[in-house]
């Protein structure tokens, strides 16, 4: 652009401030939330992206495939020993495993535990994860059983500044051994699924059989190939790998039955049955940054167009004076972009400042990279200026100068732009009252879920899952339980394999049936302690539960092959090919191991919402076994003192353990705050798609009613009534906003329906949140255009005549 095409296009701003602010605020929040949606999503799709060579690793997944089992699917857990059986096989693999992560261990100092992030990893570790080291040599440091790397501030934590090499920690895994420090690594940056800060070798001595028994899951293995070619061809090799180490855990076709396959690192987290996927929350997001952004182009081309007649005569005096029609498209094209580029650096304001809001809301730790923002910007500019100023410069290249210098008013583009403008206030608002939609169904769901019958008592119940520490054997077990029930304000104190946010250990197998061929279903079983339902406030739906007065009940009094009871849920009951809860009672299954079913209690929900309810059986056992390794305490009055006073009894009895413990509803909040912050992000997208689209209609109205003044003037003459002008007005306004709901209504309906599918508990998607979307979107109209046909209304009819 000349310098006189750039004084022409700041006379115009200048001249028409309202629509030069109207333009370039809607389009510089538009640009701010497609930026700021952008990070959220370059962030999501950025995990593991740190790391040297992350594209040629690979988790390795357990993959299930058993008949009639809801466990089916991808795991990404495998059995302890399958690396050392891999390289048996293909000696020139490269690969190691994971054990432990976040929480997984602790740090004595002076005989008092730290809970700490602790990972058994092989000494090929580096060989596959090349981390960042600061101090020593990874490689080096993990080839002694005794040697360990820490993280940078792991480092400050326990030694200052002092240099940690060569220093000794009492580092607890499987139990406490002393370690000697052989380097530092990088702290692990956020976008990473990988969550250690303490780095020890596995333990060299021999495992449990069930650390090479073929359909356990004791740790995670990963691979690293040179190409995805090699991938892939080692992953063909897998069921014949199979077959021959799996023949004697396995009945039958042991690949039939389960799988091993390689899924990229990279793709780990977004995975939805391997990592805490949350691809539709983030496909979801980058969505609505993008169709924000089109709102505000689509918004800006509106105003452009509606505007372009003020410029017609100066359009007619340019081509009078020899300027042809790629000139003025070249010149009205420079001015798009340059008003873009204003309102992209505004956008860049806004973003920076809103930033904060976003995290605050999102649960997240945004930053704006310049050095990438920038040059992306850049582009985005001149992409957007060519898309949003393209049909402007066109309509207004295309004026006739004769018939606009003849003319006494300037050309509006006729009944074709009026329809153009108002298809485009269609799409806007059909774009805008979806997001509307959409925003009310996730408030809604996220809310249901929180606030949804889990089939047990949350409130005034803690978890203590401490006791899985191997530091912890029965006798001090029982000691501690029994401490805590003497408390004043304890009413019951149980312990389990499972319990609420999921702590403890998974447990299936097949449940042979009577007069039916085969292994029977799969079922989910979970062994619980005296007084367990009593704490989880669980009720028998039919039946009875367990107690001490029948001997059959208590597992360990039984002898394997005996007849045993069971507590079932219900979705068990259909599993198990019974009609009722009331059918099932009575009734022995199992085959050789018999098993009678006392009593069926509703599903209990421990885990995320997302979760499909699985077919549980609850055995009972007075003398726990190893792996019932939870308590749950039921309390009443305050719960966080008298989590307080269970851990002075816990740092009185066991202070060589670290102390956890939470309430139910804290271990339960991480399921929710992933959709809750979702739920967020969308409605903040949603609030200012819709200011986007009010900005255009208030900036359209404006203009009509201007263009329209002698005609009210001319109504108002004839006996027009200012009701009827401002109903004539409004009227028209609304004609487009209520056509915006054939778009709305069905391209709402698939997303949310979408969305929906991934919870097994979900609200049904009512005609009432598109009714209140529509009304709350034609009121939102109608306020935004009254105020405009209002003045117009009471404007005197002489001034309007004489209106120019």
């Amino acid at each position: 652009m000349n310098r006189y095409a750039l004084l022409s296009l700041y006379r115009s701003l200048v001249r028409h401030k309202l629509y030069a602010a109207l333009n370039i605020g809607g389009l510089a929040v538009g640009i701010a939330v497609f930026l700021v949606l952008g990070l959220y999503v370059r962030f999501e799709t950025g995990y593991e992206k740190w790391l040297p060579n992350h594209d040629k690793i690979y988790l390795v997944e357990t993959v299930w495939n058993l008949k009639g089992s809801e466990f089916n699917g991808p795991s990404a857990e495998t059995m302890g020993g399958l690396l050392d059986q891999l390289r048996g096989d293909f000696p020139g693999v490269i690969g190691t495993r994971l054990s432990g992560g976040k929480g997984g261990g602790s740090v004595l100092v002076n005989g008092v535990a730290t809970q700490e992030d602790v990972a058994q990893v092989d000494p090929s570790f580096f060989d596959v994860f090349d981390l960042p080291m600061v101090r020593g040599n990874g490689r080096q440091g993990l080839a002694s059983p005794t040697g360990t790397l820490i993280s940078e501030s792991l480092a400050r934590k326990y030694f200052g500044n002092q240099d940690p090499i060569g220093r000794t920690m009492t580092i607890v895994g499987d139990a406490p051994k002393q370690y000697r420090v052989n380097g530092v690594f990088r702290d692990l940056p956020h976008a990473t699924e990988q969550q250690f800060t303490i780095l020890v070798p596995l333990p060299r001595t021999p495992h449990s059989p069930q650390w090479t028994h073929w359909g356990s899951t004791a740790l995670t293995t990963y691979l690293r190939f040179d190409t995805s070619a090699a991938a892939r061809s080692f992953e063909q090799k897998m069921p014949g790998f199979i077959d021959r180490h799996g023949a004697n855990d396995f009945d039958g076709r042991p690949s039939d039955q389960i799988g091993i396959a390689l899924y990229p690192l990279a793709k780990v987290h977004l995975a939805p049955d391997v990592g805490e996927g949350q691809r539709m929350t983030v496909v979801t997001l980058g969505i609505v940054g993008i169709v924000t952004l089109l709102i505000a182009l689509v918004n800006y081309v509106n105003l452009a167009t509606a505007r372009s007649g003020l410029r017609a005569r100066e359009v007619a005096m340019r081509k009078v004076l020899g300027a042809d029609r790629f000139a003025l498209i070249r010149q009205f094209l420079g001015e798009a972009i340059s008003m873009v580029a204003l309102a992209a650096l505004f956008g860049l304001i806004l973003a920076e400042l809103g930033l904060p809001l976003v995290n605050a809301a999102g649960g997240l730790s945004l930053t704006i990279p310049y050095r990438l923002v920038l040059p992306g910007l850049a582009l985005l500019v001149v992409v957007t200026g060519v898309t949003a100023g393209f049909y402007p410069a066109m309509v207004l290249a295309q004026f006739p100068a004769a018939s606009v210098l003849a003319s006494s008013r300037t050309p509006g583009g006729g009944r074709s732009g009026t329809r153009t403008r108002e298809a485009l206030v269609v799409f806007q608002f059909g774009l805008a009252i979806a997001f509307m939609i959409g925003t009310a169904v996730l408030v809604a769901q996220t809310w249901h879920v929180r606030n949804a019958d889990r089939g047990f008592r949350r409130d005034g119940l803690l978890i203590i899952p401490s006791l899985s520490s191997d530091q912890i054997g029965p006798t001090r077990a029982d000691a501690i339980i029994a401490a805590i029930r003497a408390l004043p304000n304890v009413r019951a104190v149980g312990v389990s394999n499972f319990v609420a946010g999921g702590s403890g250990s998974k447990s299936s197998d097949n449940m042979p049936l009577p007069g039916v061929a085969g292994n029977g279903p799969m079922l989910n079983w979970v062994d619980v302690g005296r007084d367990f339902f009593k704490t989880q406030g669980v009720s028998p739906i039919a039946g009875r539960l367990f107690d001490d007065a029948h001997r059959s009940d208590d597992r360990s009094l039984v002898a394997d092959g005996g007849g045993k009871n069971i507590v079932i849920n219900q979705k068990a009951v259909s599993t198990l090919g019974f009609k009722s809860p009331e059918q099932a009672v009575g009734k022995t299954v199992g085959g050789d191991r018999p098993r009678t079913i006392i009593g069926v209690i509703p599903n209990v929900r421990f885990e995320s919402p997302h979760d499909p309810t699985v077919a549980t059986y609850y055995y009972y056992t007075t003398k726990a076994p190893s792996f019932v390794t939870v308590a749950s305490v039921r309390v009443s009055g305050d719960p966080r003192a008298t989590l307080a006073q269970i851990r002075s009894i816990w740092q009185r009895l066991a202070p060589q353990v670290p102390f956890n413990g939470q309430t139910a509803d804290e271990r339960l909040d991480r399921y929710y705050k992933a959709d809750e912050h979702a739920a967020r992000l969308f409605g903040i997208g949603a609030s200012l798609a819709v200011l986007i689209g009010c900005v255009g209609l208030w900036g359209l109205a404006s203009f009509n009613t201007q263009r329209r003044v002698k005609e009210i003037g001319i109504r108002k003459t004839l006996g027009a009534s200012s009701a009827a002008i401002v109903k004539l007005l409004v009227g028209q306004f609304l004609r487009p906003v209520i056509l915006a709901n054939l778009l709305a209504w069905p391209l709402a309906y698939v997303a949310m329906r979408t969305w929906l599918a991934g919870f097994e508990d979900r609200i049904s998607l009512s005609p009432l949140y598109f009714l209140a979307a529509t009304a709350l979107a034609l009121t939102i109209a109608v306020l935004t255009v009254l105020g405009q046909s209002l003045r117009a209304s009471r404007a005197a009819p002489a001034w309007a005549l004489r209106h120019d």
